[in-house]
């Protein structure tokens, strides 16, 4: 049996097919399966590490960005798309694979083409409250569609979606004890914690206002603030500036990334998370802490926007939009949230239950029925 995973350059596609993955593992154990393969097909592995630990085989295949705006990257990353399908079929034809799970995302593009053309059934899987246009396009054909939003099955045919919820790696799903998370940070017991996640390259707006509040936060709370690997530098040489002349300095801990058991700590200490709004919302919903979150207003068809207001209306987060983002703006709505004892409680009851925790077993069920179905 074979399986191929395919999605786009972000931890948004990539990180669900590892949760997916892990699941997958955990069938062929318990139901003794045996001659298992899975490869992950992209334009770059995102994550080799992940891939290793998940026996997933990476296949390099080039994608060209879909962009909706004028470009004369358009006609580059055209040909680059249409050289990535055609190496997409051979190395799919090479494999030839039982089912292709789809992502999402530009470089999920020639895969999915290419198993279009070789009659490879496809299975895909929606993160936003509205899709994308691959995923979009790729449900008109795929044996099953599952999403994250239960808004998102009115863009899918009634008798393929199905709402799952979404996959979330075992690691990070279930957070650390308090006491745990306190030990592994050296942070004070008694003080709150705002956990601020800016994506894996950070949030350049998230970061600048978060500078600009860090005198007025670290008074009331602790700040574990993941940056993104190209901004850390920048973020640390100037909070240090900032917090030159604060007793309370010691309270912030700016990290450039977060490996599972980091995230699983900072989960698990954490009163607050500040956010984007991708697919993170879900990892938050997991762990049912409210949170704050700040769409990217530059989203493809706004999805991001979308996505937080979806959260919202479900009573589980509190939204600021990017031209309301100020440092004092922030800063009031974290007070004003974590003061208001009832209403917290009431948020992270809602995250809670907006969480579905069985999404990745569902999935990896649903692929391991399509492949070994293709088998016979």
């Amino acid at each position: 049996m074979k399986i191929v995973f395919t999605g786009g350059g972000t931890g948004g596609h990539f990180y669900p097919i590892i949760a997916v993955a892990q699941k997958i593992n955990k069938l062929i154990d318990t139901e003794n399966i045996l001659g298992v393969k899975m490869y992950y097909i992209s334009d770059e592995p995102y994550d080799k590490e992940a891939l290793f630990q998940n026996d997933i085989i990476f296949e390099e295949v080039s994608a060209g960005k879909m962009r909706t705006y004028f470009s004369v990257l358009n006609l580059v990353d055209f040909f680059k798309m249409i050289f990535g399908t055609i190496g997409a079929i051979f190395t799919l034809f090479s494999i030839y694979p039982d089912v292709v799970f789809g992502k999402g995302g530009y470089g999920s593009f020639p895969t999915l083409v290419a198993a279009r053309i070789l009659g490879i059934p496809v299975m895909i899987h929606e993160s936003d409250s509205a899709p994308g246009r691959v995923n979009k396009w790729a449900g008109s054909f795929a044996k099953k569609v599952a999403v994250s939003f239960k808004n998102a099955a009115v863009f899918f045919p009634k008798d393929t979606v199905a709402w799952t919820g979404h996959p979330i790696r075992s690691e990070i799903e279930i957070p650390s004890s308090r006491e745990e998370a306190l030990k592994y940070f050296k942070f004070e017991s008694g003080v709150p914690t705002i956990f601020i996640l800016g994506g894996s390259q950070g949030a350049e707006l998230i970061n600048n206002t978060i500078l600009d509040a860090l005198p007025r936060l670290v008074k009331n709370y602790q700040v574990i603030h993941q940056t993104g690997i190209r901004n850390f530098k920048m973020v640390k040489e100037q909070a240090d500036v900032v917090l030159r002349d604060s007793e309370n300095k010691s309270r912030y801990l700016p990290i450039a990334f977060l490996n599972p058991l980091a995230m699983k700590m900072a989960a698990g200490i954490a009163t607050l998370v500040i956010s984007r709004a991708g697919s993170t919302l879900f990892e938050i919903a997991s762990w049912g802490v409210p949170s704050i979150l700040i769409p990217f207003q530059k989203s493809n068809a706004d999805h991001a926007k979308k996505n937080a207001f979806t959260y919202a209306h479900a009573g589980a987060c509190s939204v600021i939009e990017e031209g309301n983002m100020t440092a004092n703006i922030l800063s009031s709505e974290v007070e004003s949230m974590i003061e208001d004892k009832e209403g917290y409680e009431r948020m992270a009851k809602a995250a809670k239950t907006f969480h579905k925790p069985d999404a990745s077993a569902k999935i990896a069920r649903a692929l391991v029925d399509i492949a070994l179905s293709h088998e016979r």
